[in-house]
């Protein structure tokens, strides 16, 4: 299994809203209330810019979530197993985790999660049904979608062309 060039990570690939829910939709609802104290990305030091190919980790007050998108479809949610201060190997790149390099993220750091929602893409295109999630915040939501093959970060309300699916409100 590839591993991204991050010690101890073991992605778990789903595809599907239904997948998702089940296997961390209970975990990602714990999360409501408390509030983002990191957001960490691996930074790529050459250009100077993220490297979107590795896991995004939101830590909220102790409790670290790592999302990542992978190929057309695959979403992996993991928890707690990735450290931010160990180095990142990929041959051929100079990488760091970095947590204060966008202020959009840095600006959320230390407000309270409000809810979660997993998305389901509607549009009428080949990434119809792929999972995003988003992280809704007082003021604004960050949402980790697959930016084919990629992770993308949107802040701002997500895509009207999503089925939002509240988390607050569905899972138990």
């Amino acid at each position: 299994m590839f591993d991204f060039g991050i010690a101890d990570y073991r992605p778990e690939w789903r595809s599907g809203y239904s997948a998702v829910l089940e296997s961390s939709g209970v975990r990602l609802r714990r999360l409501i209330s408390r509030p983002l104290t990191h957001a960490w990305l691996v930074w790529d030091l050459r250009d100077d810019e993220w490297f979107t190919d590795c896991p995004v980790l939101l830590d909220f007050d102790g409790e670290q979530v790592e999302v990542n998108h992978f190929k057309f479809d695959d979403l992996s949610i993991t928890w707690n197993t990735i450290s931010p201060h160990k180095p990142v190997r990929w041959p051929g790149f100079g990488l760091q985790w970095r947590h204060d390099m966008r202020p959009d993220l840095c600006a959320l750091q230390g407000q309270l999660l409000q809810d979660i929602e997993l998305l389901e893409w509607a549009g009428d295109d080949l990434a119809r049904d792929t999972v995003a999630v988003s992280f809704a915040f007082p003021e604004t939501s960050l949402t980790i979608f697959n930016a084919l093959d990629e992770n993308g970060l949107a802040i701002g309300l997500p895509d009207l062309r999503y089925r939002r699916h509240s988390l607050r409100r569905s899972v138990k």
